[in-house]
């Protein structure tokens, strides 16, 4: 079911049968540094459910990010709630294949979701928490129109994780 349009691109909810497109961004061990190391087909098969109960539950979540040009799904984006500083927090997180790096794609995916956090779902503010050694994901955040508003540690496969919080009003 396509949620979003941009200009380039086609965001809509994943399905089981994108387990294979999903594997090619979630086991790729430089798109996963910022979660220690790719997954497994299980852990895959767990971020997919995750996905699916978001869906259910909250009416959003990650979504299929597919190029327009190319009908490829080259990453995900979208809206989910994190637990951050005692509260659940409306996130806008993305996550690309390396191929598509470098093009604007994360950025004119992350607007359209700001947007629909916004207009669509009625948040007053959204936020993006990113490990501190993801520049790239920081510059991201800052084309969105978000600013650093703290910075906290995340436990996560077994590592302390330095994160910063960007959020936009």
């Amino acid at each position: 079911m396509k949620i979003l349009e941009t200009e380039r691109l086609i965001l809509r909810t994943l399905v089981q049968d994108d387990f294979d497109e999903v594997c090619k961004l979630l086991q790729d061990s430089e798109v996963m540094y910022a979660y220690e190391g790719p997954f497994s087909d299980q852990e895959v098969q767990e971020w997919l459910d995750k996905q699916f109960r978001r869906y259910r539950h909250d009416g959003f979540g990650l979504w299929g990010v597919v190029e327009k040009s190319s009908n490829e799904l080259i990453g995900q984006c979208g809206i989910t709630y994190q637990e951050f500083d005692g509260k659940q927090i409306a996130e806008v997180g993305y996550l690309f294949r390396k191929e598509f790096w470098h093009k604007g794609f994360a950025t004119e995916a992350a607007i359209a979701c700001r947007e629909y956090a916004f207009h669509a779902l009625g948040f007053n503010e959204v936020y993006s928490i990113i490990r501190d050694t993801n520049i790239a994901s920081q510059k991201v955040a800052q084309r969105n129109g978000m600013e650093k508003v703290a910075t906290f540690v995340k436990h996560y496969r077994g590592v302390d994780m330095r994160h910063f919080v960007y959020k936009k009003k």
